[in-house]
């Protein structure tokens, strides 16, 4: 899973590549380590959230919190997102997961559920990790970590913020311009390349056209 990132008053973009992690902390990013084998356990988590990729549901939606050395959060898609969505991409964006908690530390580059204060209130939106935190450990639900783009962690962490309550967030919006899905057991590393700058090229392309149509 690949994310576009855009921030509203620059040209610059970064992008993130995520694989996902399994309860024993085991990752689909597995070329690098030939100890691990293809099998997979697929969590509900783990699915959800590649649902919510293949629909779309994170394209125009952003990052309301940026936190340095703590997390960077995405919002829920169902109020984070410019663009209106589908019947089926609200169906899926609805749904919540049960509180699936692991032994996966959460480290810098981590991919975390967030929730409410029922364990079992996850839908959409979640955290990357920028850095440490014991103290989430077993509370959220770890489905993934960043296999590329420790730099676009590095930039974000670097863009000014406020405080708001509880929460530090950037002062300009984070747009998510697009995000996509890909095997890399289907896809050849030859191709990689091509094949992901297509993609971002194809779902950039959509978003503007919406953009145009809306702001006509």
């Amino acid at each position: 899973m690949a994310v576009l990132l855009r921030r509203a008053a620059a040209a610059a973009a970064a992008v993130l590549v995520v694989a996902a992690v399994c309860a024993d902390g085991a990752s689909t990013f597995y070329s690098s380590d030939p100890n691990l084998g293809s099998a997979r356990v697929v969590f509900q988590t783990v699915e959800h959230i590649f649902k919510l990729v293949r629909l779309g549901c994170y394209n125009t939606n952003h990052f309301f919190r940026v936190d340095k050395g703590f997390v960077a959060q995405v919002a829920d898609v169902m109020s984070g997102r410019t663009a209106p969505m589908n019947a089926e991409q609200k169906r899926e964006a609805e749904k919540t997961i049960v509180g699936e908690f692991s032994s996966v530390k959460h480290v810098r580059g981590i991919l975390s559920m967030g929730r409410h204060s029922d364990p079992d209130s996850a839908g959409s939106s979640f955290s990357i990790l920028l850095g440490d935190s014991p103290h989430l450990d077993g509370q959220y639900a770890v489905f993934g970590r960043v296999t590329k783009g420790d730099d676009a962690l590095s930039k974000l962490e670097r863009l000014p913020t406020q405080r708001e309550g509880i929460f530090v967030m950037p002062i300009e919006r984070i747009d998510i311009l697009s995000t996509y899905y890909y095997d890399i057991d289907v896809e050849s590393c030859e191709a990689e390349k091509s094949i992901l700058q297509r993609r971002l090229s194809e779902s950039a392309s959509e978003v503007e056209r919406w953009r145009r149509k809306c702001f006509a």
